[in-house]
C-alpha cells in the first residue's frame, strides 16, 4: 500500500506553514498545550512529508516537543544537543509483550512511576522503520520502556494500515503517554481531535495515494 504524501497532488495550493494542500490543512485547529514532560520524536528519514504523518501536529501543539530526523545518534544527550541528561527520567515508547499495559519498566525490570518521568522518546515511522530506529540506537535500552495498549484502533482507519490493532499513530501514542504521566487528560482529547480533523479532511478531499516525496530542497534537513 502506498502512502499519501504532501506532493501527491502538486497542482493544489499548499499551506506555507505545514506544506500540506490547503484543502486538508489543519493549522486552523491547532491548539498549544503546555506540558511538564518533554517529548522527543525520532523520525525516520523516509517518513518526512507524509501527508498523514502526525509528528508535525505534535510539534505545532506541544511547546516542549522536539523533532529530529535521522537513523542513529550516539546517545540521548547527543540527540537533545545537551551536555548532560538523566536517562533514568526518560522513557521510550516501544511495545513490550511481556510487560503489562500502561506500565513503565526501567532497567533490570524495575517498575517506574510514569509521573516521575521528565521526557518521552517516540520513534516516528511505519512499524518496520520504527524497528530500524530501535535497533540502530542501542542507547534506547538505557531508558525506561513504556508499554501502551490503546483501547481502540487507530484514528487512521483504513487510510494507513498497521500490522497489529494495538499499533497506533505517533500522535496517539504520545497523547496516551502524556495522560499516563499525569498530564491533563484534555491534552490527549485535543490532540486526537485535530488528528481526526486531518483524517476527515483527507477523506473528504479524496486525495490519491501516491509514493512520491517532496523535492529534497524543500525537505527538512537530517540531524547529524
Amino acid at each position: 500500500q502506498g502512502r499519501i504524501v504532501a506532493s501527491a497532488i502538486p497542482m493544489l495550493p499548499s499551506c506555507e506553514k505545514c506544506r500540506r494542500p490547503t484543502v486538508v490543512c489543519v493549522c486552523d485547529r491547532i491548539v498549544s498545550y503546555p506540558t511538564d514532560r518533554r517529548v522527543l520524536i525520532l523520525q525516520h528519514p523516509q517518513e518526512q512529508d507524509v501527508l498523514l504523518g502526525t509528528a508535525q501536529l505534535l510539534i505545532a501543539s506541544l511547546p516542549k516537543a522536539k523533532l529530529v530526523v535521522g537513523l542513529s545518534w550516539r546517545n540521548l544527550a547527543h540527540v537533545l544537543d545537551e551536555e548532560e541528561v538523566d536517562v533514568r527520567r526518560w522513557a521510550v515508547l516501544f511495545p513490550d509483550r511481556e510487560a503489562p499495559a500502561g506500565q513503565v519498566t526501567g532497567r533490570k525490570g524495575v517498575v517506574v512511576d510514569p509521573r516521575s518521568l521528565e521526557g518521552i522518546v517516540v520513534l516516528d515511522g511505519t512499524w518496520s522503520k520504527a524497528k530500524t530506529l530501535w535497533w540502530r540506537n542501542p542507547w534506547l535500552l538505557k531508558l525506561s520502556r513504556m508499554n501502551l495498549a490503546p483501547a481502540r484502533p487507530s484514528i487512521y482507519g483504513r487510510l494507513r494500515e498497521e500490522p497489529r490493532r494495538e499499533y497506533v499513530s505517533t500522535l496517539e501514542s504520545v497523547a496516551a503517554a502524556l495522560t499516563l504521566c499525569g498530564e491533563a487528560p484534555e491534552i490527549e482529547t485535543g490532540l486526537c481531535r485535530v488528528f481526526r480533523t486531518l483524517v476527515q479532511r483527507v477523506r473528504d478531499a479524496e486525495l490519491a495515494v501516491e509514493a512520491r516525496k517532496l523535492p529534497r530542497s524543500t525537505r527538512r534537513p537530517r540531524t547529524p
